[in-house]
């Protein structure tokens, strides 16, 4: 069987994508279960965001990952 090879600059996106859609499903998550006005959501989103990209390993600009 033949091995998919992705592009760094590829994989790096596609990461990226995947981090900004677990920070607003967060977000959204947490806005329909507490039923938060419209403000609220959005600051947790605004936090929600730079929290998980800071938790992940790819991140190599900062976080978990950065030198």
């Amino acid at each position: 069987m033949k091995k998919s090879t992705i592009d760094p600059k590829t994989k790096k996106a596609l990461i990226d994508y995947a981090t900004a859609v677990v920070a607003s499903a967060i977000a959204m998550g947490i806005a329909l279960v507490s039923s938060l006005r419209p403000e609220y959501a959005i600051l947790v989103g605004a936090i929600a965001a730079p929290a998980v990209k800071w938790s992940t390993k790819h991140s190599k600009e900062y976080g978990r990952g950065a030198k």
